[in-house]
């Protein structure tokens, strides 16, 4: 039914993709952060870990998201080589 609400597990799925992207970003930045101060090419290392961070991170929010919002009405189906709906 349209006006059903959700379960409380699509919930915990749904703000984890958050965490998830926030997880990226920190752990690319916090690289970054340990490049320059190993190399002294600071602020390059921490700039690159902030976006390469966003690309990735960004990459599995909108990847898990798609995920997360197919529903198994939209799934396709093969049976016997033929394709449903």
């Amino acid at each position: 039914m349209p006006g059903e609400p959700k379960s409380g597990s699509d919930w915990s799925k749904l703000s984890s993709i958050g965490f998830e992207l926030v997880a990226a970003v920190g752990g690319f930045i916090f690289v970054g952060y340990l490049w320059d101060r190993h190399f002294g090419t600071s602020p390059w290392g921490l700039l690159t870990g902030a976006v390469l961070g966003l690309i990735g991170g960004m990459y599995n929010l909108i990847r898990q998201s798609l995920l997360a919002t197919r529903g198994p009405a939209n799934e396709i189906k093969k049976t016997n080589g033929d394709e449903t709906r």
